[in-house]
């Protein structure tokens, strides 16, 4: 990479781990408490009712999802947040006119997405282990799963940005469209228990790949292929950069 581009990279990600860092109880602590109570009532309340699920404790099944969901939430949040701002307060026409390829600029603004995702999982991880003794089948696939699933959804959020008009817009799709797909990709049940149609429609669900995926990194278990789920990830991010990509590459939607 040109020493040039390295800086504007660098400069950009620091500047994005500074803006969520320093709000840390904004940004780290709210989503920490909501995973918390998840563990409590449907795992520690609900789950003694529920019994085992998939060979696990119903506690320990759902701790994968619940990672995953809160590792999409805030990828996707961080990014589309931070570049609307910079389209509010024009500073995104500054960058535009430097001397700064556009890969650099979506690269610097997915990896902070990345950054505020991975921390959030792992602060999750880590307060879910009060709860169960997690257990590790597949180390690679967990930490492939994650990153990728971070990447998706930055670049989902960076396109959300370029698109909305005002804040109000940055939370119509995780309201509208990440909310319903988290809660019905397999985070608090597996897809055998559902009959053969709604097994056959939730295969449609992305991030019921990303679920299971991250699942069989846990504990060797999944509804789907875990080669399908890799595809799937694959597949969207090369989409949605491309269409990132293009937009910032014609401007589209650049002024707020």
């Amino acid at each position: 990479m040109n020493k040039l581009y390295w800086v504007a990279f660098k400069s950009l990600i620091i500047k994005e781990i500074t803006r969520y860092s320093r709000i840390w109880v904004q940004t780290l602590v709210p989503p920490v408490i909501t995973i918390s109570l998840y563990f409590v009532i449907f795992g520690n309340l609900i789950g003694t009712r529920i019994g085992e699920m998939g060979g696990f404790s119903y506690m320990m099944y759902i701790v994968p999802g619940l990672i995953m969901m809160s590792v999409i939430t805030n990828s996707y949040s961080n990014v589309a947040s931070s570049f609307f701002s910079a389209k509010l307060q024009r500073n995104i026409e500054e960058l535009m006119v430097a001397p700064v390829p556009n890969y650099i600029i979506i690269a610097g603004y997915v990896v902070g997405g990345v950054s505020r995702g991975l921390s959030v999982g792992f602060l999750v991880t880590m307060v879910s282990l009060f709860f169960v003794d997690l257990q590790i089948t597949h180390l690679g696939v967990i930490f492939a799963t994650v990153l990728l699933t971070s990447v998706v959804f930055s670049l989902g959020g960076l396109i959300n940005a370029v698109f909305a008009r005002s804040f109000d817009d940055i939370s119509i799709i995780p309201t509208f469209v990440l909310t319903p797909l988290t809660y019905f990709g397999g985070v608090f049940y597996s897809l055998s228990l559902l009959p053969e149609l709604w097994q056959s429609i939730s295969k449609i669900n992305p991030i019921m790949y990303m679920v299971n995926a991250f699942r069989y990194g846990f504990f060797g278990v999944s509804d789907v292929s875990i080669t399908t789920s890799f595809a799937v990830l694959i597949v969207f991010i090369a989409g949605f950069y491309t269409i990132a990509w293009y937009l910032i590459s014609r401007g589209i939607g650049l002024r707020s």
